[in-house]
């Protein structure tokens, strides 16, 4: 996917993603925090978009947002100031090339963000590099069907992807292949079955 369809689709969405989004990832964004609660430490959201996670993270974890849309990440700087967020720091940047140090984080998420990226291998990469040794991964994505008439709907979309702003056929390979990152939990979430989240150690 181009970097530039990544833009213009965000900007397109950018008004309206809480309303078009906002339940049907609710359960990734619930899983995501929760974990990050119970485990504590420092997080980092890549993809963080309108910060729809954000107030959901306990007051003493420190969370760190970052996005490539500035449209998107408006929408999440006005809810920190709102609700008073002091735990939160948001930053615009490009996942492929994040700006922060080895093992900055004791868990990365990336809630269906990675068949959103323009390079998700990459992508996946920088945020292991990110993610300290022992800590976790949290993704939540809908990745491609492997038979039925889902696949065949998903192979005839591809040609849209640029304009959707979203790899429909996205292959979960991509991400269990990571060399760093050793699968801890896969499940499948709503709605009906066709997002799937994981939990990945850093090893």
């Amino acid at each position: 996917m181009r970097s530039e369809a990544v833009t213009t689709s965000y900007k397109r969405w950018a008004p309206v993603y809480d309303l078009v989004f906002g339940r049907v990832f609710a359960p990734g964004r619930a899983r995501a925090t929760s974990f990050a609660n119970s485990h504590g430490g420092t997080v980092l959201e890549v993809g963080v978009g309108t910060g729809l996670s954000l107030p959901h993270y306990r007051a003493d974890v420190q969370v760190t947002g970052i996005d490539y849309s500035q449209e998107m990440l408006n929408k999440a700087i006005e809810k920190v100031a709102e609700l008073g967020l002091r735990n939160v720091t948001l930053e615009q940047m490009d996942a492929q090339e994040m700006r922060f140090a080895d093992e900055s984080f004791d868990i990365v998420t990336a809630l269906h963000v990675l068949s959103v990226v323009p390079d998700p291998v990459k992508t996946l990469a920088e945020m292991a590099r990110v993610c300290r040794r022992g800590g976790h991964v949290l993704i939540g994505n809908h990745f491609a069907a492997e038979k039925g008439i889902l696949k065949i709907v998903e192979k005839k979309m591809h040609v849209l992807q640029d304009h959707l702003g979203w790899q429909a056929d996205f292959p979960i390979e991509t991400v269990l292949s990571n060399p760093d990152l050793q699968l801890v939990e896969r499940r499948p979430m709503p709605p009906l079955g066709a997002m799937t989240w994981l939990v990945l150690k850093r090893i």
